[in-house]
């Protein structure tokens, strides 16, 4: 046998066991979730969209914890900022505080081993989520926990699309202002998110928490009118199809990566035909290969059909929100993509504030302002290189 029909059986061998690793995967995983969210409740909401300011506001609650700190973030680098951020915890948990910190094994590769160990000498409690492992290694190294949540003292909550590293605070110069929006909540539903992070805590750590009212203490409720949606398998596509299913006049949508499902674009089609005005918000640069042309061939059918897609220009766009009829605003962690609808952990508020959700418009129209208009005659302009990046990105689409 020569080495090229080797090699050619290996790779078939290798794209056989992929393709059935991933379907035994996805359909063990489909058997075992539920849906969970919360009645509609009331809080009190902050929005921040600049990694400075939310950074400043959550270190410095941090800093004043006095019983019990939960933080689950997707990406925690390894730099300033992050060792700032490991400091305070360590600090906090030196002090008599309680202090848990789970971050997702992938998403936070750059937290070694040598910063876990001086974390637990510190007395913080540290686990790595959504570890790969048997039966399924492909699919398991697919599924990530993309949440960013925080709780403090049971009393204070923040949840967004920010995470731990020095672009989140501008300092990265290819990306320049990064763009995002992050809640920080108060009242009765802080209680849901502190529930949230224990169920992730107890799958990785282990240990039943939820029994501890000293985690649940009785909160005052707000003004504003909300509920969470925390989604993994393909219940967020379901939940996006309600929203859109729901637009009357107008909907806007920010994401860093567009990338729907078949579903979800038929979804926005129809709502363009019976006379729905859609606006999307997209980064004018890209922070992934590939993330950007993958897009390309779902905004040329919606721009045909009526929808306005902007570019930000002003930074790197991250933020994540869909916003129906000035009536319903969703602000979370998950993207506009495939991998966030089928694979990965996320969690959404949707808020039904008309003051908060006019705070948010005037957020999105700012944005929009610092955007440039994607046109048709610009996607269809003859581009070979980037021909071969949409068709290697329309067969990957659901991985990135």
């Amino acid at each position: 046998m020569t080495f090229a029909f080797v090699s050619s059986v290996l790779l078939i061998l290798i794209l056989l066991w992929l393709v059935l690793d991933f379907q035994l995967g996805k359909k063990k995983h489909l058997s075992i979730v539920s849906r969970n969210e919360t009645a509609i409740i009331h809080g009190n909401f902050d929005i921040f969209t600049h990694g400075k300011r939310l950074f400043a506001d959550y270190f410095h609650e941090l800093r004043n914890a006095k019983k019990h700190i939960h933080v689950l973030f997707y990406i925690v680098k390894d730099d300033c900022v992050s060792q700032e951020f490991l400091s305070i915890l360590k600090e906090k948990a030196r002090n008599g505080v309680e202090v848990r910190l789970l971050v997702d094994r992938l998403g936070s590769w750059k937290v070694k081993k040598a910063a876990v160990k001086d974390l637990r000498a510190a007395g913080v409690q540290f686990a790595f989520s959504n570890t790969i492992k048997l039966p399924y290694l492909f699919y398991s190294s697919q599924v990530r926990n993309h949440r960013k949540i925080s709780i403090i003292d049971g009393e204070i909550g923040y949840l967004g699309g920010f995470n731990v590293g020095k672009e989140y605070i501008d300092e990265e110069p290819s990306l320049g202002i990064w763009r995002d929006y992050h809640l920080k909540i108060t009242g009765p539903s802080v209680n849901f998110l502190q529930s949230e992070f224990l169920i992730d805590w107890s799958e990785y750590a282990g240990g039943n928490l939820q029994a501890d009212s000293t985690y649940f203490p009785a909160l005052e409720g707000g003004a504003v009118r909300h509920q969470f949606m925390p989604t993994e398998a393909h219940h967020l596509e379901q939940n996006y199809l309600s929203l859109i299913g729901q637009a009357n006049h107008s909907m806007i949508i920010g994401s860093p990566y567009f990338i729907p499902s078949n579903q979800i674009l038929a979804e926005l089609l129809a709502a363009l035909k019976r006379g729905v005005q859609l606006s999307i918000i997209v980064p004018f640069t890209a922070d992934h290969m590939l993330v950007q042309e993958a897009s390309f061939r779902y905004l040329r059918k919606l721009l045909r059909a009526g929808a306005t897609v902007y570019q930000y220009k002003k930074g790197f766009y991250h933020a994540k929100t869909l916003v129906i009829d000035d009536k319903i605003c969703d602000i979370g962690t998950a993207n506009f993509d495939k991998r966030s609808m089928f694979l990965n952990k996320e969690i959404n508020c949707y808020i039904y504030d008309p003051a908060f959700i006019q705070r948010l418009v005037d957020v999105l129209k700012k944005d929009i302002n610092d955007s440039e208009r994607l046109t048709l005659a610009e996607l269809n302009k003859l581009n070979p290189v980037r021909s071969i990046k949409e068709f290697i990105a329309a067969i990957v689409s659901y991985f990135l």
